[in-house]
C-alpha cells in the first residue's frame, strides 16, 4: 500500500503543539503572547479539547495566575474552593485519621474539571490566534537532517488489513521550524523521540501508576462542596504503592479516583477490581450512598519524579508536561508544574524565533532548572523511591523524616531500584486474589464502566495495541505470569479464550481501549506498543472529569 498513497499536503508553521493538554495549551499561550505574529498550531487526538483529559483535578492555580493574571474576570472554570483536607489509613473495616502533609495542604487551590480546565484554556488560545486541529492525531515525526520538522497526522480510512477503504483519507504534514511533545503520560511519539535522541542518558527510567477514575452524582444533602480525602491502606497489602482521592465539587459532584504503583509484583492483582472493592469500606461507601455513577476512566501517571526527568530538547523541538514527567507524586498534583513547562518553553522559542538566541533552546532545561518547578520535585524527590526501597511502614517513615526533618534536602537522593515491567512473580507462585461480584449499584464490571466512558472507535481500522511478537502471549505471558494483561488493563483489551479447549489464544477487543497506555508500561516483556489510532478514537470524558 505504502506505494500507492499520494503525497501529504503541508502546511508550514512557526510551531507545532502536540497535544492539547494543560502544557501544550500553556505552550500554545505564551508563545502567542510573547510573538504575536507567530504561526502556532496545536493538534489533539481526541474529538475535542478536553475528550482525552482525565485528572485527580485538584488545581494549585501559581502557574496558571502567571499565564492569564485575570483568568477569574475572563471566566476560568475554578469554581470549588478547596475546604477540607482529610487523610485517613484505612484497615479493611476501619480507619485512623493521620496528620495531613504539608505536600497536601490544599489551601488556596480548586477543585475542577480539569477537562473544562482544558476547554476553557483552548479558547484563550483560540482568541490569541492558535490554530486547533482537534481530531487528528500525530502518528509520525518529520526529520530531516538529524533535525525534528514537524508531525504528519494518522491517515484515515485505513481497514484492518492495512488497505484503503473507500473512505481514505491521507494525512497531513504539519512542518515547523519547531515542534513542542506535550502528548501526556507514555506518549507514542515521545517513546521514539526518547530512543531516537538518546534523551534518556544519564537520567533513571521513568516509573509509572494507573489511575481509575469514576464520576458520581450524589444527593444535595450528602455534598460537601470542597471537601477533598485521600486514603492508603486497604485494600491494597502493604508491599503494593497506591491509594485513593475523593473530592466533593459543582453541583453535587464526586470525583474519586483509585491509583495503583505500577511496579506491583502480583500477577493476579487488578487494580480495577480493587478500585471498585476500596468502595465497599464502611468510611468510604457513605460518600455514594444514594448517588449514581456517571462516568469513568482511566490514564496512567508519572511517579519518577525529577531522578526521571529526560533531556528536555533535541534538534528543533523539545518535551514539555507530563511527556516529561513534572507530576509532584507527595502533591498528587501535576497541572501546575506541566503548565510552567509549556510556559518556559514558549519562552525559549519566542526568544529563538526573534533570534536573540543562537543556541537555540537551550533556555528552556536551564530556565526550568532555575524555576520554582524544579525547587518543588527536588524537595519531594525521595518520598516515591522511598516506598519502593522501605517497603509501605518504612516509607512513610521515610516520607516523615524527608518532610519534617530535612524539609526536603536530605543530602541524599534515593534512586528507582526498577523497571516497572520487570517487578512481576511467578503465577504459579503468586497468591491469588478473590475479587467480589459486582452489585451494580455501588460496584460495577468493565464492560458497563467502559460504556460509560464514551469509548468510541471506528471498528474497520488496524488495531493500535501491536505485539512485537504474537507468540510471547502465551508462551511468556499465559504460560508464566497467567496473562497479567488481562487484570491491568482497566477496560477489558485482552481476554484469553480457548483455555477450555486446551488451546489459548489472545484476543485484543482495541475498541474497548480508553488510551490509559498502562499495558505499554506493565507488559513483563514490552512486547505490546500502543500507537494512535485515527484521531478523534479513544474516550469522550464529560465536563464533570
Amino acid at each position: 500500500m505504502a506505494e500507492e498513497l499520494p503525497p501529504r499536503e503541508a502546511m508550514e508553521f512557526d510551531v507545532v503543539i502536540v497535544g492539547g493538554g494543560p502544557a501544550g495549551l500553556a505552550a500554545a499561550i505564551r508563545l502567542k503572547q510573547l510573538a504575536p505574529d507567530a504561526a502556532v498550531c496545536l493538534v489533539e487526538k481526541g474529538g475535542e479539547i478536553g475528550a482525552h483529559t482525565l485528572s485527580g483535578a485538584v488545581l494549585e492555580p501559581r502557574a496558571l495566575n502567571e499565564l492569564i493574571p485575570d483568568w477569574r474576570e475572563k471566566g476560568a472554570p475554578l469554581g470549588t474552593p478547596a475546604a477540607v483536607d482529610r487523610f485517613l489509613f484505612l484497615t479493611e473495616v476501619s480507619s485512623t485519621r493521620l496528620p495531613t502533609p504539608p505536600q497536601m495542604n490544599n489551601h488556596g487551590n480548586y477543585i475542577v474539571s480539569l477537562g473544562n480546565v482544558c476547554r476553557w484554556l483552548g479558547t484563550q488560545a483560540e482568541e490569541l490566534g492558535v490554530e486547533i486541529y482537534p481530531g487528528f492525531a500525530a502518528s509520525e515525526i518529520l526529520e530531516e537532517n538529524g533535525r525534528v520538522v514537524g508531525i504528519a497526522t494518522g491517515d484515515m480510512g485505513v481497514g484492518k488489513d492495512g488497505v484503503a477503504t473507500d473512505n481514505f483519507a491521507r494525512g497531513m504534514e504539519l512542518r515547523a521550524t519547531y515542534t513542542l511533545f506535550a502528548e501526556g503520560c507514555r506518549g507514542s511519539l515521545t517513546k521514539q523521540l526518547l530512543t531516537r535522541y538518546n534523551l534518556r542518558d544519564g537520567v533513571q527510567d521513568q516509573t509509572y501508576a494507573i489511575g481509575i477514575k469514576e464520576l458520581w452524582e450524589i444527593p444535595a444533602e450528602n455534598h460537601k462542596p470542597g471537601f477533598i480525602e485521600h486514603t492508603t491502606g486497604w485494600p491494597l497489602k502493604m508491599d503494593t504503592y497506591g491509594g485513593s482521592f475523593l473530592y466533593h465539587f459543582g453541583e453535587n459532584l464526586v470525583s474519586y479516583g483509585f491509583v495503583v504503583g505500577l511496579d506491583y509484583k502480583n500477577p493476579w492483582l487488578s487494580p480495577f477490581e480493587e478500585m471498585q472493592r476500596f468502595k465497599t469500606h464502611p468510611d468510604i461507601r457513605k460518600h455514594f450512598e444514594g448517588g449514581r455513577r456517571i462516568a469513568y476512566g482511566a490514564r496512567a501517571l508519572n511517579e519518577g519524579g525529577l531522578q526521571s526527568i529526560p533531556k528536555l530538547i533535541f534538534p528543533g523541538g523539545a518535551l514539555i508536561g507530563d511527556s516529561a514527567g513534572f507530576v509532584n507524586v507527595a502533591k498528587i498534583k501535576g497541572t501546575h508544574t506541566s503548565m510552567k513547562s509549556g510556559m518556559l518553553a514558549a519562552e525559549a522559542i519566542a526568544e529563538a524565533l526573534a533570534g536573540d538566541r543562537p543556541d537555540e533552546l537551550i533556555a528552556y532545561p536551564e530556565e526550568l532548572r532555575a524555576s520554582w518547578v524544579w525547587e518543588e520535585l527536588s524537595k519531594v524527590r525521595n518520598i516515591r523511591p522511598g516506598f519502593a526501597k522501605f517497603g509501605f511502614i518504612g516509607g512513610m517513615i521515610n516520607a516523615a523524616i524527608d518532610t519534617y526533618l530535612f524539609r526536603g534536602k536530605a543530602p541524599w537522593t534515593f534512586k528507582h531500584g526498577h523497571r516497572d515491567n520487570e517487578t512481576l512473580m511467578d503465577a504459579a507462585v503468586a497468591p491469588k486474589i478473590e475479587y467480589p461480584r459486582p452489585d451494580g449499584k455501588l460496584t460495577f464490571d468493565r464492560p458497563s464502566s467502559v460504556f460509560i466512558s464514551n469509548t468510541n472507535h471506528e471498528e474497520n481500522q488496524p488495531v493500535h495495541l501491536r505485539l512485537k511478537d504474537q507468540s510471547v502471549a502465551i508462551a511468556v505471558n499465559y504460560d508464566r505470569y497467567g496473562s497479567p494483561e488481562s487484570r491491568y488493563c482497566p477496560a477489558g483489551v485482552y481476554e484469553i479464550l480457548g483455555v477450555e479447549e486446551g488451546q489459548p489464544r489472545l484476543q485484543i477487543n482495541a475498541q474497548n481501549c480508553v488510551h490509559c497506555k498502562t499495558c505499554d508500561i506493565k507488559d513483563p516483556t514490552q512486547n505490546i506498543n500502543w500507537v494512535t489510532p485515527e484521531g478523534g478514537g479513544g474516550p469522550s470524558y464529560p465536563g464533570g472529569m
